[in-house]
């Protein structure tokens, strides 16, 4: 069942971790415990899964993605561009009584871009900020060391969520990274590493208490053990729904599927250093020789979008007009042939071992090459080593796998990365021109200009074949019906303040 087929279904209630639902209480399974709750220690959807309850930013991300005041209640682009001037909401007060004002923001700023903030992974993110001043007790500007059209968008998740001194100067770091304090509509009352996480509901919440009473997070990393709890009644939200298992849920009468679009991109890189993927002709041979389209309609039952970019339609920069090579195996072997490819030449294709799923898409993607001529073997590695080691340090085979969220929605946050000479995640593209295309776009605030640089980024990414986008996937919940009022985030952020359950 769609989103639009379930209508205005939304969550449940659930109390204890293995008990029957409760009211006013509802529990959601997710597969990772992010192990600290510090909003500059984290990069993992995990997180913001929980901590988007627990803390906010100057501004906030709608289930609709839409950027909207939160924290401050306006801002501005003033001298010229190079400050961003934020009217603060008044009355707000952190989950320990503190107050929250432009001292609390100058403190998260400066903690974030100091050594503290050296140690996680989102000071990159704000580095376009110079220093934080403060006008008065609710107006705060942010001065700019250089452009970043992104950065009110950056404020909506991660590193941005605004922190409490007094909290962190008396408690420290370590306190608060496993008893965080935030302003948002839920309060962290109880955390169990490995287990699970309590929210109780902020009464003094300034946009109104939540209709829930608590929330409680479980840690299961299995996702047949998620739905199977999800059967049971013991649970009552999970994410990610195992493709495989979407018929079984879909025939409970008291569960359902909720599928949307979401910002999650699978992309296939190319290596083009090194073997044959170094001619261009071989990359355009292989990305014709696969059939997206089956893939997508046969292994994803249709849970999926193909793309022309490593970006999804929901994505500042997807083009539309903007088509995939076609399937055209007798046209790849010809590619093949002209480059020189004989017939049985070895590639490797390197993928996340844990991911079942993509190694049976990769699976389907060496049968089409076997097709054409060429003889893949697939190498699999754990997540962690493969991202941190073999991919950085340029040790791939001709082509790996890699996967996105575009979590600021933005092919910006994507392609930088990925393309821009240098990048940690780039070990093989460098192209003064490509370059260029993703400088330019970073120095304007003009958004039409940047759609304009950024689908010919995506454009040229693609006239040289630089990889071989998969598809979008969608975000796939399973929901207890009893639940009411569950907008399904794209990004797995979780709102609960209007969230009710019978």
């Amino acid at each position: 069942m769609s989103w639009k087929g379930f209508g205005a279904l939304c969550v449940a209630a659930l109390a204890a971790p293995f008990g029957a639902l409760a009211a006013g209480t509802l529990t959601v399974a997710q597969q990772q415990d992010p192990g600290s709750w510090d909003p500059i220690d984290t990069y993992l959807v995990n997180w913001s899964m929980v901590a988007n309850n627990v803390f906010e930013g100057l501004v906030q991300r709608t289930e609709k993605l839409e950027i909207k005041p939160a924290l401050a209640t306006s801002w501005e682009m003033i001298d010229n561009d190079s400050k961003i001037r934020f009217k603060l909401r008044q009355g707000v007060k952190f989950h320990n009584g503190e107050p929250f004002n432009a001292a609390a923001v100058k403190f998260t700023f400066e903690r974030l871009l100091g050594a503290e903030g050296a140690k996680g992974p989102q000071q990159s993110n704000y580095n376009a900020i110079d220093k934080v001043d403060v006008i008065d007790d609710y107006t705060v500007d942010l001065v700019l060391k250089r452009p970043d059209p992104v950065l009110v968008t950056k404020l909506a998740g991660y590193g941005g969520m605004i922190v409490p001194p007094k909290y962190i100067q008396e408690k420290g770091d370590a306190v608060f990274n496993t008893e965080p304090v935030g302003t948002g509509p839920f309060k962290m009352v109880e955390y169990k590493p490995k287990v699970g996480v309590t929210l109780a509901a902020n009464p003094d919440y300034w946009g109104g208490a939540p209709k829930l009473d608590k929330v409680v997070h479980r840690f299961i990393a299995e996702p047949t053990t998620q739905v199977a709890e999800l059967q049971a009644g013991t649970v009552d939200i999970i994410y990610p729904v195992p493709i495989s298992m979407i018929a079984t849920i879909e025939k409970a009468p008291n569960i359902a599927v909720v599928s949307v679009p979401g910002p999650s991109v699978v992309d296939m890189m190319f290596n083009v250093k090194n073997g044959v993927t170094k001619d261009v002709r071989v990359r355009k041979a292989i990305i014709m020789a696969v059939d997206r389209e089956a893939i997508v309609k046969q292994i994803l039952q249709g849970q999926a979008a193909v793309t022309a970019s490593f970006q999804g339609p929901l994505s500042f920069g997807y083009d539309p007009a903007l088509k995939p090579l076609p399937f055209d195996p007798a046209a790849a072997r010809n590619l093949l042939k002209e480059a020189g490819v004989k017939p049985g030449t070895e590639v490797q294709f390197d993928i996340r071992g844990a991911d079942a799923v993509f190694r049976e898409v990769a699976q389907a993607v060496a049968g089409y090459l076997s097709g054409v001529g060429l003889k893949v073997s697939l190498k699999p590695y754990e997540t962690n080593t493969m991202v941190n080691d073999i991919i950085p340090n340029g040790r791939t085979g001709e082509a790996y796998q890699m996967a996105w969220g575009g979590w600021t929605f933005d092919f910006d946050n994507t392609a930088y990365l990925m393309y821009h000479t240098g990048e940690h995640w780039n070990p093989y593209v460098s192209d003064p021109k490509l370059d260029q295309m993703l400088e330019a776009q970073r120095a304007t605030y003009d958004s039409a200009k940047r759609l304009e640089l950024l689908r010919g980024v995506a454009k040229y990414v693609a006239d040289n074949a630089l990889d071989m986008p998969m598809y979008a996937l969608n975000t796939i919940f399973g929901v207890n019906k009893r639940v009411k009022n569950f907008a399904p985030p794209a990004d797995t952020r979780y709102r609960f303040t209007e969230v009710t359950v019978e």
